[in-house]
């Protein structure tokens, strides 16, 4: 009789192959969202954009390169969320084994100051003295120039053709719209382009941006030099000027790109590797597992218990994450520290009581939240298994609500992820200096991208879009999978709940999602945290994350062969491509 060890490799490929098969079966007639592939996935908020980014794949393009392809494809189809109008941040793991995470943060115009919007902090949210510097283009550009092997212009076309083709208005899209109307119908360039005899563009409606596309044409051929310091730019500048923005052509050549060293924490027997300050992400996720894993697994993280513990942690996690800021402007090495250490974890984990939850003001924070917004995410995996995780975005739903009419590119709001200075009140803590605007600097973010290694192998891409619930969310699939054993795709679809401390209020989700999906709490798990004293409220949206785990790994003729799976967040209406 054959033995199982000797069984298992040949099991472990047949399970793979009725996966991949019902994989193809469920993207036509059941779930698209989710697909086996045994070479690359490419997981993001849009298919056509996921496809985009397989396609490159498929023609032996690095992970960087479909990186570039996808994220300027979901420039054009997700224009409400993110584009080259805005900025991004790009985690890189090479099958070597090297990592790097490239900061293309938007920065602030060199005109900027601390207490540019005193008397009036509306200006900070929306309109064109809200826009930061962009940075994503000259991110993608760098990452290609350093890991990229198909040119540049074939990354950039897809983009381009589907910008002056034109695409039809997703379920996604249309809702950001009609959230967005009046914003919309109120700026020449967003009217231009979303609107036709003037309504808002229906769902399946064809938008077009011949403007957009003139600029990606110039992209391909001309690189970061038409848009830093050549027409684009002028143009662009020109735009900025006339509308009464801050933002100089010495800004655009000014800017430049970061490579940092990512953040990396071991914890439940794995390694996650996260992006460092001036995202937030990373470490206030590392800090949340590190206080969790004090509990020991799923046992003591299952049940509403459970979930009331990784509100606690959540809590507390927020509580010390304002005190993280531009690594440029503020020395944050001892915040990161602690925040990556058990020790440390371990004392606020003693905090925690089990019976009730606590004034916000009890968990260590010194000071006022940042809500920042949406954005898109990618997971990447190639055939090499080198592996990208990259959310970008232009922060609220179509950035300043400003299309530059001449580029056609929607400007971003990010200068509203920034702390300002204020008098205060008994209510709020006072703002976090160390977010405090200042020329050149990169205000702070919730954005997540992380990659996740068993053995120093690689075993998940993740990360979502989402605004500062991203942490939690991001945390959550993380914790379904990996400590609850929950697939992939059930992992991703579970409901969830959200805290950002301030106000102290849990967010949980009951809606039904532009795709029909419903999503609601259980009534029992929200008995429990409200006898606890949680303040409960409905969220009507959710984080979108995209996530891909290495699996089914066995040995074939001494070598490790290993499948992917890869799920888009159905939230979004999104679905991964792969081969």
């Amino acid at each position: 009789m054959l033995s199982f060890s000797f069984l298992q490799p040949l099991v472990v490929l047949l399970l793979f192959s009725l996966l991949a098969s019902a994989s193809s079966l469920n993207n036509t007639n059941d779930r698209r969202e989710v697909i086996a592939a045994r070479n690359g996935v490419v997981a993001t908020d849009d298919g056509r954009c996921s496809q985009i980014g397989a396609d490159v794949l498929k023609q032996g393009g690095h992970a960087v390169d479909a990186a570039v392809a996808a994220a300027l494809c979901l420039g054009v189809v997700s224009p409400a969320s993110s584009g080259l109008g805005g900025g991004a941040f790009m985690l890189i793991r090479q099958n070597n084994g090297k990592t790097q995470a490239f900061d293309m943060r938007e920065t602030a115009p060199m005109r900027a100051s601390a207490n540019m919007y005193r008397g009036n902090d509306t200006l900070k949210k929306s309109g064109i003295l809200a826009v930061a510097v962009p940075g994503e283009l000259a991110g993608l550009r760098k990452a290609w120039e350093r890991h990229g092997k198909l040119p540049w212009e074939r990354l950039v076309r897809p983009a381009e053709a589907l910008a002056r083709k034109g695409f039809k208005v997703s379920p996604f899209l249309r809702f950001q719209m009609e959230r967005s109307e009046s914003a919309i119908l109120a700026d020449e360039g967003l009217r231009k382009v979303f609107t036709s005899n003037g309504t808002i563009l229906k769902l399946g409606d064809i938008c077009r941006n011949t403007k957009l596309a003139d600029t990606l044409r110039r992209v391909s051929k001309h690189g970061l030099k038409a848009f830093y310091n050549g027409s684009i730019g002028l143009n662009l500048v020109r735009d900025i000027q006339k509308a009464g923005g801050i933002i100089t052509i010495q800004d655009l050549r000014r800017y430049q790109v970061k490579i940092r060293q990512p953040i990396v924490n071991e914890v439940f027997g794995l390694k996650l590797i996260g992006m460092p300050p001036p995202s937030s992400g990373g470490a206030t996720m590392m800090l949340m597992l590190n206080i969790l894993a004090q509990y020991g697994g799923s046992s003591g993280l299952s049940g509403p218990l459970g979930i009331h513990r990784k509100i606690e942690a959540l809590k507390h996690s927020f509580g010390v994450r304002m005190n993280l800021g531009d690594p440029e402007f503020v020395n944050v090495t001892e915040v990161v520290s602690d925040m990556l250490s058990p020790r440390f974890a371990r004392m606020l984990k003693r905090t925690i009581r089990d019976n009730m939850t606590l004034d916000a003001r009890l968990y260590g924070s010194r000071w006022n939240q940042i809500d920042d917004h949406g954005t898109s995410h990618l997971s990447i995996v190639d055939h090499e298994k080198n592996a990208v995780s990259m959310t970008s975005t232009v922060n609220a739903f179509f950035g300043s609500h400003i299309l530059s009419p001449s580029t056609g590119i929607v400007l971003n709001n990010q200068m509203d992820d920034f702390s300002i200075p204020t008098n205060g009140s008994q209510n709020l803590r006072p703002p976090a200096p160390a977010n405090f605007i200042r020329p050149g600097k990169r205000p702070l973010s919730s954005m997540t991208p992380t990659i996740i290694l068993k053995d120093e192998k690689l075993k998940a891409v993740m990360g979502a879009s989402g605004g500062a619930n991203i942490i939690a969310g991001t945390t959550e699939v993380f914790l379904n999978h990996f400590i609850h054993k929950m697939d992939p795709l059930s992992a991703v679809m579970a409901p969830r709940f959200y805290h950002q401390l301030v106000p102290n209020v849990v967010m949980y989700e009951n809606w039904t999602s532009v795709i029909g999906d419903h999503y609601e709490m259980p009534a029992n798990v929200l008995a429990f945290l409200k006898e606890r004293g949680h303040n409960l409220t409905t969220f009507t949206s959710g984080v979108i994350c995209q996530f891909i785990v290495h699996e089914l790994e066995y040995l074939k003729e001494n070598e490790r062969v290993g499948g992917l799976l890869g799920v888009s967040d159905p939230r979004k209406g999104g679905f991964p491509a792969g081969f």
